[in-house]
């Protein structure tokens, strides 16, 4: 993924622009499957629980499946796409809530830094800067979806848990108790506090 090629049985391809790599994890019947190292799972911009669907998302689940073939049609080219990302490139971040990203990050790596003493013994590993970095480009993202043209401070809050909870490797103290990196990563948001939405978004607006 970082390299931006494969290579299959000595040959080397580079990957087309954009391109994507998705992957899942089955929590049923994981034998002869194995965790990725923690340096590639760090490459993932962002880890997604996906629940079982609600009975009404199930019922339209089954209609499609069950019902008529439907051809599916492309909505937009790679062209098209590759635009989209160059758009989504100028949204503005205000230096503040990249400081508040690095903070967050910060404090999966040295929570006494952050009066978060007590999370030391659950945390072997912190987040990398690619947290920070997938962070702040994520934020980007939505706030373009959300229709806007710069970030506020809930754009990169909602996204916390998806960009951390995979790059957060938790201590043996932290397993057999129980916890989370969902839970830690709750804790820090809690003493973190996200800044004030700054004026010069208005600014930007206008």
């Amino acid at each position: 993924m970082q390299e931006r090629q494969v290579t299959i049985a000595g040959e080397t391809h580079k990957v087309p622009e954009p391109f994507l790599v998705m992957a899942t994890q089955n929590p049923i019947e994981t034998e002869g499957t194995y965790p990725l190292p923690e340096a590639q799972v760090d490459r993932f911009m962002m880890k997604v629980l996906v629940d079982y669907p609600t009975d009404e998302e199930e019922f339209v689940i089954v209609q499609r499946v069950t019902g008529p073939r439907v051809s599916a049609n492309p909505v937009a080219s790679t062209a098209q796409l590759a635009k989209l990302q160059e758009t989504c490139r100028r949204v503005y971040v205000d230096p503040s809530l990249i400081q508040y990203a690095v903070k967050l990050v910060s404090a999966t790596r040295t929570p006494e830094k952050h009066g978060l003493k007590d999370l030391g013994r659950f945390i072997t590993y912190g987040a990398s800067p690619r947290a920070t970095i997938n962070l702040t480009e994520a934020s980007r993202a939505l706030a373009m979806l959300r229709g806007r043209t710069y970030v506020l401070p809930e754009d990169m809050s909602d996204l916390v848990p998806d960009v951390f909870r995979h790059r957060v490797v938790l201590s043996y103290e932290a397993l057999s108790e129980g916890l989370t990196a969902d839970a830690i990563i709750g804790k820090i948001m809690a003493r973190i506090v996200a800044p004030p939405k700054p004026l010069e978004h208005e600014a930007l607006a206008a």
